[in-house]
């Protein structure tokens, strides 16, 4: 792919697409409604004008904590047209938190859903650099799925038009707002005219990616325009081989960089459709989406697919038909869910490894060619090496730190500038991540360096551990994080949510059930590995990416 000096990503993602004659083409569904690529870059181009009018200024931070909707797409493809920088954040955090992000992000915009309009409005007398907060109107919220329509004669979702706009969407009631606070829908409508693309530079700033925030609150990885073509064109079309007739849809929510790639920008780059639900997402809510419109890849992480796997054990078997991919990142996949899953249904499961450094997967599986427990090899244009601690790249089989050259790195943390040099040289990304690569070019993963444990001066695995216990018949989910005995000592312990037919009922039956395990894990690993300590729980607590949450386990013992 070759990218001129003067690139928008966003320009180049939908107006592409109407010029190349695709207009017409549904890009997006969302519960009884279809949006044209025509329709959504009239749309977002009339938003992009009422940004500049708000008072956006080229490089300036519009900060989107919306729900899957379209209206995110509208914000977000009116943000990179105006010439902005999109922040995104996720729709269900504290009011505390959106305090944070205005005030690191200096966001000028805020777009949010109807349900945050309370909360802004109280941020915003506190909020420095904040104009104007853009709501979407109407209920983005709805816990539960609409009724399932019947299936169109081509196979697709029935729907509204393909000429419905976000902004004529009927029976929409209008918004309780604030002051400084507009209405989308009337901007939109109201706009007196559309927005010409940014002229921007290849290597101007489009956005930031937050990472996991493993300690204190997340930061800001900062990404060029070029940043996230580079990926889309290695990782989206020469390892999945997306292609105009795919519809994709996806479990992680798009605040999450992971998601932002495979049901917006991937799709989009070749004038696909992505199918997006603003619902929490469950089992029930991922199957009736897969269900009513049929995509061809499902975006994944490991708990909804061992989710998925146990809601079929109880209620049968759905119709997953349609489907041609499933991707998996966010972490490791479980060996015993991935064989299972493949058992099930018969349909490959790409895992991979990405980061918000780079924006998405830099090493996966390949369609056709995936070696279940391996994460794959190096996506084209990424060079990807395991790493001793002077940074000279070890014999296969060892085990070491993985390093990563690639044109989507970010040019650094936001105002992280110490972080920044320790992960950053150029376009090369110094992972946290413990990764051996074996003679075949496969790269197999071996822990997060600062999530390992040592146990009498050996070191242990946590995703090692899990991976055992998941092999249990008993074990539905857990999480292993290291836990100091009396004098002090480091060693694993096990955090367990256990299968409805094996929860234990009192303490003399929780006792028999770890003894079990443990057992079952001694005779499989070596013996230092075994978790001294089991305990159960109803369920694990997880980050907004959908991460075992292992700083609030480890927690537990402090408190």
């Amino acid at each position: 792919m070759s990218l001129s000096e003067r690139f928008n990503l966003g320009e180049w993602l939908l107006e592409r697409n109407v010029r190349e004659g695709r207009g017409a083409r549904v890009a997006l569904r969302w519960r009884d409604e279809q949006h044209t690529y025509g329709s959504l870059a009239r749309d977002a181009a009339r938003l992009a004008r009422a940004f500049t009018d708000l008072g956006l200024r080229q490089e300036e931070r519009v900060l989107i904590a919306l729900s899957d909707r379209p209206e995110f797409a509208l914000a977000w493809f009116a943000t990179l047209r105006a010439g902005g920088v999109f922040t995104l954040v996720n729709p269900l955090l504290p009011e505390a938190d959106y305090a944070y992000y205005l005030e690191y992000t200096r966001a000028r915009i805020a777009v949010v859903d109807e349900a945050l309009a309370p909360a802004f409005a109280r941020l915003a007398a506190g909020a420095r650099h904040l104009l104007a907060t853009v709501v979407a109107d109407g209920d983005a919220f709805r816990e539960e799925p609409p009724p399932a329509a019947a299936a169109a004669p081509d196979g697709r979702a029935p729907g509204l038009p393909a000429g419905e706009t976000t902004a004529r969407r009927a029976g929409r009631r209008p918004p309780r707002l604030s002051a400084g606070q507009h209405a989308l829908s009337e901007l939109v409508a109201h706009a007196p005219g559309e927005a010409p693309p940014a002229d921007t530079h290849l290597h101007d700033v489009a956005g930031w990616l937050f990472t996991s925030g493993s300690t204190g609150h997340p930061k800001a990885a900062v990404h060029f325009h070029e940043d996230f073509a580079f990926s889309i064109e290695n990782y989206a079309q020469r390892v999945l081989g997306i292609r105009e007739d795919d519809v994709t849809a996806g479990v992680p929510k798009l605040f999450f960089g992971y998601a932002t790639g495979t049901d917006l920008m991937f799709p989009f780059s070749v004038g696909a459709s992505t199918a997006l639900f603003s619902e929490r997402s469950t089992p029930e809510t991922v199957l009736d989406t897969v269900q009513r419109f049929r995509p061809t890849i499902l975006t994944a992480v490991p708990t909804m697919i061992g989710k998925l796997l146990a809601h079929e054990a109880q209620h049968g078997r759905a119709d997953l038909s349609s489907l041609r991919l499933v991707l998996s990142a966010g972490e490791k996949l479980p060996e015993p869910l991935q064989r299972q899953w493949l058992e099930r249904c018969g349909v490959e499961i790409l895992d991979g490894i990405g980061s918000a450094e780079l924006f998405h997967i830099y090493i996966s599986n390949r369609p056709g060619a995936v070696r279940v427990g391996s994460l794959g090899q190096a996506v084209p244009g990424y060079d990807c090496r395991v790493v001793d601690d002077a940074g000279a790249e070890l014999p296969r089989g060892q085990v070491g730190r993985l390093h990563v050259r690639g044109e989507s790195a970010a040019l650094c943390y936001w105002q992280a500038h110490q972080k920044s040099k320790e992960t950053f040289a150029g376009d090369l990304v110094i992972t946290g991540d413990l990764f051996h690569q074996d003679e075949q070019g496969s790269f197999w993963y071996e822990g997060r360096a600062d999530e390992l444990i040592k146990v009498g001066g050996v070191w242990a695995a946590p995703h090692e551990i899990e991976g055992c216990l998941l092999e249990h018949p008993a074990v539905a989910e857990c999480g292993v994080v290291g836990w100091k005995d009396a004098e002090g000592l480091e060693k694993p312990k096990a955090f367990v949510v256990a299968r409805a037919a094996r929860q234990p009922g009192d303490d003399a039956a929780a006792g028999a059930l770890s003894a079990e395990l443990q057992d079952w894990v001694r005779s499989r690993l070596a013996a230092h590995k075994y978790p001294r300590w089991i305990e159960f729980v109803p369920e694990l607590p997880r980050n907004d990416r959908g991460k075992v949450d292992r700083k609030s386990l480890k927690a537990r013992q402090r408190a």
